[in-house]
């Protein structure tokens, strides 16, 4: 099993990358790969709204000139996927959010790629605003129809300068707890798929409030 993480820092060795880290720690002595793709410290384009996308059926963004493209991939070939950003100014980091907006737009519109995945959120902050960088990383998995492992608070550790997460002892024991209970789940997933059927993707009904 694979799992593919995204680090939204403009650092990727900072506080986000240790938070991704502990995790994958966990993960990887469960046998399960992890791999590290640093998103924030590249430029990437925001959505245009174009709805090339759904016109086209083809698994892609039709931006090509980030990484985008080759991220969705990634992710359709994982069997779990961590989404970690940093707080700016009480939200994810901007590179990272036109990242999710694309990747997990064309994940909808391409037969729910995402479904039934593995999926968990993981935040560093300085101070606050980590619960709702925290939430608005949550929503892009809960929109996706991918199952979210829990751990024993919110996933978030705090710390400003690099290697300053380390000092985070309950922000460090949340991510182990997040890393194991992620591997279980998604060993759960893997060993049910021939004994359990999963429901059927049903289509998405759209109701406009405006008449």
């Amino acid at each position: 099993m694979k799992v593919v993480a995204f680090n939204g820092s403009p650092n990727k060795n900072g506080n986000t990358y240790a938070a991704i880290k502990m995790v994958a720690q966990e993960l990887e002595k469960e046998n399960i790969e992890v791999v590290i793709i640093n998103v924030g410290n590249k430029a990437i384009s925001g959505c245009i709204a174009c709805n090339e996308c759904i016109k086209n059926q083809n698994e892609r963004c039709a931006i090509t000139s980030d990484p985008v493209n080759e991220w969705i991939q990634e992710m359709k070939n994982a069997d779990g996927i961590i989404l970690g950003s940093p707080v700016h100014y009480s939200a994810i980091a901007g590179t990272m959010k036109s990242f999710l907006d694309r990747a997990f737009f064309v994940a909808s519109v391409n037969g729910g790629m995402l479904r039934h995945k593995v999926g968990a959120s993981v935040v560093a902050v300085r101070r606050s605003g980590g619960l709702p960088a925290f939430n608005q990383l949550n929503n892009f998995i809960n929109y996706s129809e991918m199952l979210m492992p829990t751990s024993n608070y919110w996933n978030i550790v705090y710390g400003t300068a690099p290697g300053e997460a380390e000092q985070d002892e309950e922000g460090k024991q949340i991510m182990r707890v997040l890393g194991k209970n992620m591997a279980w789940l998604m060993k759960l997933v893997e060993f049910g798929k021939d004994k359990i059927t999963a429901p059927p993707r049903e289509k998405k009904v759209f109701t406009n409030f405006i008449r």
